[in-house]
């Protein structure tokens, strides 16, 4: 069920600026809860921020815009920021956000079919944040083909020091036939034996060993 703020402001540009002043509150309680599995937006804001500072990366490609939220937290640490959102609506309002910014680059479409094409353009390292909550709820069939392709493609390109962050790490359970999330981290380990995964406040992340 939509909260109160998304029913008063969802769909318009308002709604991602209401939405920031809980983002605080949501972190403190967080660690008055003893820091449970699911992290607040906070923690993956500032976990974004620190990669692209302990790597020196100028570029950040995002899979999953939503109401841009990710995009306001880079401006200012990434030379370019990237965004792909598949649905229409979001994208064009994430466009008319982030207009004054020439560095912001809204892609609309599948991340399956985009995330390839941005990086054919990469002749640099970039960080890649994927947003997997679509992967399942149970990481079903169709979504994890999905996403296998897409980290296929960023592990597989010549520019060979790409990083990637990949949240909601417990919705890798193994069922409706999904992968468990240590299987993922086996199975990119096995296929690109140069990227190490490790698995940290319900965030995976892939960097070169």
């Amino acid at each position: 069920m939509p909260g109160l703020t998304h029913k008063l402001f969802g769909g318009t540009t308002l709604y991602p600026k209401v939405k920031a002043l809980g983002h605080y509150p949501d972190y403190l309680w967080w660690l008055l809860r003893g820091r449970p599995v699911r992290s607040p937006h906070l923690l993956k804001q500032k976990t974004v921020v620190e990669y692209g500072r302990r790597y020196g990366f100028r570029t950040l490609v995002e899979t999953g815009t939503y109401y841009g939220e990710m995009i306001d937290a880079a401006l200012g640490h990434f030379d370019r920021i990237y965004s792909i959102e598949l649905d229409p609506e979001l994208a064009a309002l994430a466009r008319r956000r982030f207009s004054r910014y020439p560095e912001v680059h809204v892609v609309e479409g599948s991340s399956q079919e985009k995330v390839p094409e941005v990086l054919a353009g990469m002749g640099e390292p970039c960080l890649f944040w994927m947003d997997a909550g679509y992967y399942g709820t149970g990481a079903q069939l169709g979504n994890l083909d999905r996403l296998l392709v897409e980290l296929r493609a960023i592990l597989s390109h010549p520019v060979k020091d790409h990083v990637v962050l990949m949240d909601d790490a417990r919705v890798f359970t193994g069922a409706h036939g999904g992968l468990t999330a240590a299987q993922l981290v086996s199975w990119i380990e096995q296929e690109f034996p140069g990227r190490k995964v490790s698995i940290e406040c319900d965030i995976f992340r892939v960097a070169p060993r």
